[in-house]
């Protein structure tokens, strides 16, 4: 089980052949690479699901592979305009996920390929951003000029991008960690490093035209991708307010609103997170979690109905689809500017 949906295997992937099964979403949420949090959203998982669907199956229309077979309605596999209500399930196709042998924080990704062969999932995030806010990691880790832009320093305000950047990030070290090409193309084994690049920004410009239809910014996200039989497919799950950030006239639209509520609220325990990790790599300890002297509180139930309203309303605009008994979504995203 991950932090937010539960895993379910039907037919186990082979070395030669791909599995059966499903996520299930759930109400709960993580933030900070905490995992579970204390509380859940109310319909977050039904609005990740059906946001997740519609995407893929925008995907496959436009001759995007994914790892998506349809929701699942009343025991049936079925498209998501045929589902009797919002789902929460969502029938997938399955690769092998060895495991990844680790000592400290050095990982054995040789063994992993070992033992993957042709039909794996590739143990990277493919990152990509179309806007640069204020506060973004990229900030602190490149210069302007890495990325083709006129700047010499970045500026005290967000930037747009008139070209996407595209990164590579680990997926199953206990920690995230920002990779150079080279090594994201050693992780990816078999997969082609410039075909998952591809894949990336092709999803990207998929997502970011839906988006705009519906009235909202795509500001940035990630995907994960499966390798089978020489094919690279979109897998997990694709632009969702959890995988992505967007925005509605200026006013965050994704996880980054709880996120940002817990920086506020409960200063605290985020520190406590921060040094937790710092703590971990300079001791060379893969579990962050064990060393955090904290945890976090719940939230209140105003800010849990608010989240709410931003998950199912964000997923009505976004989709076109009266999917949710939601308000309207310049009402849900005043109810955020106001937290």
């Amino acid at each position: 089980m991950t932090s937010v949906k539960e895993f379910r295997i039907e037919e186990a992937a082979t070395p030669d052949e791909l599995g059966r099964g499903s996520f299930v979403f759930t109400d709960d949420y993580s933030v900070f690479d905490w995992g579970k949090m204390p509380d859940q959203i109310a319909k977050k998982g039904a609005s990740l699901c059906s946001m997740g669907a519609f995407n893929f199956e925008l995907l496959e229309s436009q001759g995007v592979p994914t790892h998506y077979r349809g929701v699942v309605d009343d025991g049936e596999v079925v498209p998501l305009r045929e589902a009797s209500s919002p789902p929460w399930q969502m029938a997938i196709e399955l690769t092998q996920v060895p495991d990844l042998p680790h000592e400290g924080r050095n990982y054995d990704y040789g063994a992993y390929h070992a033992a993957a062969g042709d039909n794996y999932l590739v143990p990277l995030e493919i990152v990509f951003r179309n806007r640069v806010p204020v506060g973004s990691s990229l900030r602190r880790r490149t210069k302007p000029a890495d990325h083709g832009l006129e700047l010499e320093e970045w500026p005290d305000e967000a930037v747009d991008l008139d070209e996407p950047i595209v990164e590579f990030t680990t997926k199953y070290e206990e920690g995230d960690r920002h990779l150079t090409r080279e090594e994201a193309d050693t992780i990816a084994g078999k997969a082609s490093i410039g075909e998952l690049e591809r894949v990336a920004r092709e999803v990207n410009r998929i997502v970011t035209e839906q988006a705009e239809a519906g009235g909202l910014s795509h500001e940035d996200g990630k995907i994960e991708c499966l390798y089978y039989d020489g094919e690279i497919r979109v897998a997990d799950v694709v632009g969702t307010f959890d995988e992505n950030r967007f925005s509605f006239e200026g006013t965050q639209l994704s996880k980054e609103v709880i996120r940002q509520y817990h920086k506020r609220t409960q200063p605290e325990w985020v520190e406590a997170v921060r040094q937790a990790k710092e703590q971990a790599k300079r001791e060379n300890v893969a579990d962050w979690k064990s060393l955090c002297e904290r945890e976090p509180d719940p939230l209140d139930d105003d800010v849990l109905a608010v989240a709410s309203d931003m998950y199912t309303a964000g997923a009505n605009a976004y989709t076109g689809l009266e999917l949710f008994d939601a308000p309207p979504i310049d009402v849900a995203v005043g109810a955020v500017q106001r937290l």
